[in-house]
């Protein structure tokens, strides 16, 4: 990262453009405080300002050639992948995040990019249906093709602040229709070097904005007409408050779980249980649990749950915490001193409401130690909401009915990981569990940027990968051709 990242004030972009506004936000490290950089806020005017534009533009952008977005999308991709380090230690400083971790998320986004382009030269090609299957359609062709929605807002969250900005971005230049992205105010600076990359294309003026907001600002953003689709990730509570406040809208929401991770006898080896125990203690704690496909709840068959609670006690005890920057660093701190708080607090109460501590259960600061518990009663906080942070619940079941049954006791259905031989098993996992996605042999925190990611229940709607947010960004329109010799 440039010596002098920390000292400039650096401008939002503004339909395609760097503005700075008449205040500023200051950005500070989890890990130890310091100053990361200082980001302009938009006033009212510019924001309008860059509404006016998205909505000029929309139908230019949508007429735009597939290979001049593709090409767009390209460019993004191979400047992230230049750029890699200095991102990745730009994501490491605003959000604490480890350096092995945060180049991982520069990885992604250089894929999702790179997987918008290849959708935007494929996608829409449009879908022939003959009509004369009943006499009255006699000489007529139906063709499906699909159109953008209008201008996108898209909402992005602070634990993944550049591959989740990625996942707004991408798709709507793949599909031709104008963004106004506006990043986690915790983590704003990954989100305004994408937009450095996006300036360097040859996009229409006005089709992005990237837009430094504060939090309190957005609820005219999100009631404004002009903006009909909004793609929001963070908090089930801010994302259902969206949805119900704009009715009318298109909503994608990709909110909260707690992610359980169930262990079958079938999975009894003592090669299976290593494997399930360290995946399950690396992926409980990556990005200091601060995801919402992190495991949560480890859910394991009777005849195997002794012998593994302590491979996953030292799986965990084995994750090095410590200093963001240390390549050797892996569970980092929380996003801020009062998110530990919240964790500490959740623990606290599980503790005293009898919930055995076998390992953790520790705050420094900002830091909470990578923690498990088990018997942890089924009313706590801990148990009925989604802790966001370092923490594992162990729970033993007779059965795979139990098991499934025990998946599906939540109000969140994000992910679900099932480690199993079993195909029988795999498939009755697909069918039973109430979640949005089901992986078999591993933890449910596995995530491809190109496959459709989303949840059930509490866990929002829509999908997201690219192809699903593209077409999620867009809706069908039919033509009719009458008169044709088929």
């Amino acid at each position: 990262m440039p010596d002098t990242y920390e000292a400039v004030t650096h401008a939002f972009w503004l339909a395609g453009r760097k503005a700075t506004g008449e205040s500023t936000l200051e950005v500070t490290s989890p890990w130890d405080g310091r100053r990361v950089g200082v980001v302009s806020v938009p006033t009212d005017a510019q924001i309008e300002e860059a509404v006016a534009a998205a909505d000029a533009v929309r139908e230019e952008f949508a007429a735009t050639p597939a290979h001049v977005r593709a090409a767009a999308l390209d460019h993004v991709s191979r400047r992230l992948a230049e750029r890699g380090e200095e991102i990745a230690r730009l994501i490491s400083d605003e959000n604490g995040k480890p350096i092995k971790w945060a180049r991982g998320e520069v990885g992604r986004a250089v894929s999702v990019f790179r997987f918008a382009a290849e959708e935007a030269r494929r996608f829409n090609s449009g879908d022939a249906q003959r009509l004369d299957t009943d006499a009255g359609g006699t000489g007529r062709l139906a063709l499906t093709r699909r159109f953008p929605r209008g201008t996108v807002l898209g909402i992005s969250p602070f634990n993944f602040p550049l591959n989740l900005s990625a996942h707004k971005v991408a798709p709507a230049i793949a599909v031709g229709t104008p963004i106004i992205l506006k990043p986690a105010p915790a983590t704003p600076l990954s989100a305004l070097i994408l937009g450095e990359l996006l300036a360097e294309t040859e996009l229409p003026a006005g089709s992005w904005s990237v837009l430094t907001v504060p939090n309190d600002r957005m609820p005219a953003l999100v009631q404004d007409e002009r903006l009909p689709v909004i793609s929001f990730t963070g908090s089930e509570k801010v994302g259902y408050a969206i949805k119900e406040s704009v009715p009318l809208k298109h909503c994608t929401l990709e909110l909260g779980g707690n992610g359980a991770a169930v262990v079958l006898s079938d999975y009894a080896a003592d090669a299976d249980l290593d494997w399930a125990a360290t995946r399950i203690g690396t992926f409980s704690n990556y990005q200091g649990g601060q995801s919402c496909i992190s495991v949560q709840r480890v859910i394991a068959d009777a005849s195997v749950y002794e012998e593994l609670v302590p491979k996953i006690v030292a799986a965990v005890e084995a994750q090095a915490t410590g200093d963001p920057n240390d390549d050797a660093t892996d569970v980092g701190p929380l996003i801020s001193e009062d998110a530990a708080k919240r964790v500490e607090s959740w623990v606290d109460e599980a503790v005293r409401a009898g919930a055995k501590l076998l390992t953790g259960g520790k705050r420094e600061g900002s830091s909470y130690a990578p923690t498990v518990l088990a018997d942890v009663p089924a009313d706590v906080t801990l148990s009925c909401e989604e802790v966001f942070g370092p923490v594992l619940t162990l729970h033993k079941v007779a059965d795979e009915d139990e098991a499934f049954a025990a998946v599906n006791d939540s109000k969140y259905g994000l992910q679900a990981g099932v480690f199993t031989r079993e195909v029988r098993t795999a498939f009755r996992a697909h069918r039973a569990l109430e979640v949005g996605g089901v992986i078999i042999g591993d933890v449910p925190s596995y995530r491809a940027d190109q496959m459709p990611y989303g949840g059930a229940k509490r866990s929002g709607v829509g999908r997201e990968g690219v192809r699903y947010a593209m077409e999620d960004y867009t809706y069908e329109r039919v033509m009719v051709l009458t008169g044709l010799d088929l």
